[in-house]
């Protein structure tokens, strides 16, 4: 089957707006079971296992993540960040298995307390075909700044 660039697109920004709006058990039913979610540290392309990465979670973890900002106990989050990204440049690969790579560039402002944040970055999807749509089975989020002093990343990327 081709790749349907405009509902890959479509789920891109479906994922976007769900993150601003801090709709995290619907982003969340975006993953599968044995997801990956990973962004790196100092370097794009360091080994997760032996090194630092800024998040490094599977499935589980990523449930938990998504308890934390729930919950009325984060205060790195109250308030909660005012969040907008952007995605463009948009490209995908369709492997033989049917999953489909995706890479894409955002960029994501927060304001936060009278603070705005600029990061900037590319997005590495592996999306699995699911019934209408697609289920995210990795992300890598490969930040422009990931070498910098960061400030409260308690969002999503």
């Amino acid at each position: 089957m081709p790749v349907d660039r405009h509902r890959i697109e479509s789920f891109l920004y479906r994922e976007a707006r769900l993150m601003d709006e801090h709709q995290y058990d619907a982003w969340l039913a975006l993953w599968t079971d044995d997801a990956l979610y990973w962004v790196p540290s100092n370097s794009d392309d360091i080994d997760p296992t032996r090194e630092m990465s800024l998040i490094y979670v599977d499935r589980q973890a990523l449930e938990e993540r998504i308890m934390m900002l729930k919950s009325e106990d984060q205060w790195s989050q109250e308030p909660k960040s005012r969040l907008r990204r952007l995605v463009s440049n948009v490209e995908c690969e369709e492997s033989e298995t049917g999953e489909v790579t995706v890479y894409a560039n955002f960029d994501l402002t927060e304001f936060r307390r009278g603070r705005q944040q600029i990061y900037a970055g590319r997005t590495i999807h592996t999306l699995r075909p699911a019934r209408e749509s697609f289920k995210i089975a990795f992300k890598k989020v490969l930040l422009v700044r990931n070498d910098d002093y960061l400030c409260n990343l308690t969002f999503l990327l």
